[in-house]
């Protein structure tokens, strides 16, 4: 046994655990667990000797099982989250969740499938090992049943799963000692985690399926970076992926490269003191940013910057010179259109001009010295803001209107090389700076092909092999027609997980959702601050926390950002009627407002509602008549109604 602090209550191989009284072993798990509750020290007490009579019932029957380990309350590195035990037994890893009932809940079974998803993604001795969640209502008898890849069996019955693991891959017993190793679990951290660690260190912890997926394009961006500061030109990079593949990890990890100091061309004797800078026109992202970085020791604004206060700042002033040569621009199909910014920037040299935010940025880049990169972050269809319709094509026009147009080299991957056929301007084609593989959702890489195809009105039977798909590999959808049930399923799936982000979501178009106690309307969201309503704490004083279910944000305080798990309110703004969908019942524009398509606006914004949690969905849709056909649209297509 282990003296040095670490992160479980028990390790030992399975003989010692046999023959070690039981109160012994709830001792140390107390005295690791020192705020545990009496519930919880009831629960050891109710489940340790059962545990160890199914221990010595493995080592009867199997002539290695004195090599297999027990590991009790095992705290997962850089999280909070503790799996009840890890049984590592051969070549595999049983993972019990155990809960004082006769009969789990939905809750119950998703937080262990959770465990096994975790451990398979990000354990490195878990990568090509079979790991098996088990949840154990410890009332139950027997083996149960199989649900969504989860074996839920009786105490009685941990022995015998045991045993069909060890017959199903034999192997060398794995190392107890590699698996505890503090640097084998390394999760894929949040936007704000990886934003936070950059800002800390200007290093990024090290995924190994993150890594693979992000390095290509992160390394083709070094590679046109120092090509610009060699030859001294001016290049806009272009960056395509599906949402969320990483393509804001990779600007943020290109603003705090190390080489860029080097690469710097002095300004008024000294150097650039910010060689790159991450702009985006999400205000709520920015803001959720910048409120972290405070809390980590800095003001965050050198870090991340708001477009409109960028434009604001040097299209007022013509002589100003950036002091960066890397100028980042997440979701850069989303940007303004001429009369948006106008709009946006009446009374101001930035409205004035008639200029759209990329010409803009162009006009800003020229006026770095010898060179500079502009670097676009690009989405698909999550254009939700009136001004974000006219697309990519507008990076186009902006290079090509510069009067130094023959200065620059634009490079994209193949998903834009048709928005620049034609162009006199020179386009290097770059396949790698295309991001393909979703790393937001953990293992669930069809996420986003699942909502493109039910925003698309898709028969429900084209969608439940990906529905079922998705659940396999560990992403939940649910369905409710009672909010209390949403709820009731959040609080109990994260109520162990301090960290966990949950909260609500919804549309800014409905009307409805206020009478069911959705507070979704202007002046309500309004009031909500997006950075504690991220960041705080469940018990904050000022109760602003999203996990305390009580506040929303619409797509517009969503889109960028994300939670473990949404629990999206459906509103009557967009509803299946007769196979189609419709947004006849969405608020209306302001007649001010050059509005090209609102129904399009409406199936981009459920499409980041959909797809703003890490872990799961879960819909609230409101008992009204004219949204059953919705509710029965989604049931069809894959979601599991609670």
């Amino acid at each position: 046994m282990s003296d040095q602090r670490a992160r479980y209550g028990w390790e030992s191989d399975f003989p010692v655990f046999r023959s070690t009284p039981p109160g012994e072993v709830r001792e140390r798990l107390e005295s690791f667990i020192t705020d545990a509750s009496p519930e919880q020290i009831r629960a050891w007490k109710d489940s340790i000797p059962p545990l160890q009579r199914e221990v010595g019932e493995v080592l009867l029957r199997d002539g290695l099982a004195k090599h297999y380990s027990a590991i009790l309350e095992y705290e997962l590195p850089l999280e909070s989250r503790r799996p009840d035990v890890i049984l590592l037994v051969g070549d595999g890893v049983l993972v019990i969740e155990l809960k004082g009932k006769l009969e789990p809940s939905q809750a119950d079974i998703d937080q262990a499938a959770a465990y096994a998803r975790d451990l398979r993604c990000y354990h490195r001795e878990c990568w090509d090992r079979p790991v098996v969640a088990v949840l154990v209502p410890t009332r139950a008898k027997g083996y149960i049943r199989q649900e969504t890849g989860v074996h839920i069996a009786g105490p009685d019955a941990v022995d015998a799963l045991v045993g069909q693991l060890t017959a199903l891959q034999p192997g060398p017993v794995i190392d107890r000692a590699k698996f505890l190793d503090e640097s084998a679990y390394c999760p894929l951290p949040t936007l704000v985690e990886a934003a936070r660690e950059l800002f800390k260190s200007g290093e990024l912890r090290t995924i190994h399926r993150a890594r693979a997926a992000t390095d290509p394009a992160v390394e083709t961006i070094a590679g046109i970076i120092h090509l610009a500061a060699a030859t001294k030109s001016r290049h806009l990079v272009l960056v395509t992926g599906v949402p969320g593949s990483g393509k804001t990890l990779v600007g943020l990890r290109t603003v705090h490269a190390h080489y860029l100091d080097d690469l710097a061309v002095p300004r008024g004797g000294g150097a650039s003191t910010a060689p790159a800078v991450f702009l985006s026109g999400n205000g709520p992202l920015v803001e959720v940013l910048q409120y972290e970085l405070r809390a980590a020791g800095g003001g965050g604004r050198a870090f991340v910057r708001g477009v409109k206060d960028y434009v604001k700042t040097y299209s007022s002033r013509p002589g100003l010179v950036p002091p960066e040569h890397v100028l980042v621009f997440d979701e850069a199909q989303r940007a303004f259109d001429a009369d948006m910014v106008a709009a946006k920037h009446a009374g101001h040299d930035g409205g004035k001009s008639r200029k759209s935010e990329p010409e803009h940025f162009v006009e800003f880049a020229e006026r770095i010295p010898e060179w500079c990169v502009v670097i676009g972050l690009i989405g698909g269809g999550q254009e939700i803001h009136v001004g974000e319709e006219a697309g990519l094509v507008q990076w186009r026009w902006a290079v090509e209107r510069s009067a130094h147009a023959v200065e620059w080299t634009v490079h994209a991957p193949l998903a834009v090389a048709d928005t620049f056929e034609g162009s006199p301007v020179s386009f290097d084609l770059r396949p790698l700076l295309n991001l393909d593989t979703e790393l937001r959702f953990h293992q669930a890489r069809d996420l986003h092909r699942f909502v493109a195809g039910l925003l698309d009105s898709k028969q429900s039977e084209a969608l439940t092999p990906l529905a079922a798909q998705l659940e396999r590999e560990g992403f939940h959808l649910r369905l409710t027609r009672s909010l209390d049930a949403a709820t009731g399923y959040l609080r109990s799936r994260y109520g162990e997980d301090r960290d966990a982000r949950f909260g609500i979501v919804a549309s800014s178009k409905d009307k409805c959702l206020v009478d069911f106690g959705i507070l979704n309307d202007f002046q309500s969201t309004k009031r909500v601050r997006v950075g504690p309503w991220y960041g705080d704490a469940e018990d904050d004083y000022a109760g602003r926390s999203c996990r305390r279910l009580e506040t929303c944000v619409t797509e517009f305080g969503a889109q960028g950002l994300e939670l473990d798990a949404t629990l999206l309110a459906w509103g009557t703004d967009l509803v299946m009627h007769k196979g189609r969908w419709s947004n006849a019942g969405a608020r209306g524009y302001l007649k001010s407002a050059h509005v090209r398509d609102p129904y399009q606006l409406r199936i981009n914004a459920y499409r980041v509602l959909l797809t703003r949690g890490r872990d799961a969905c879960v819909v609230f849709v409101p008992p009204l008549r004219e949204l059953n056909e919705t509710f029965d649209y989604l049931a069809a297509a894959g979601f599991k109604t609670l």
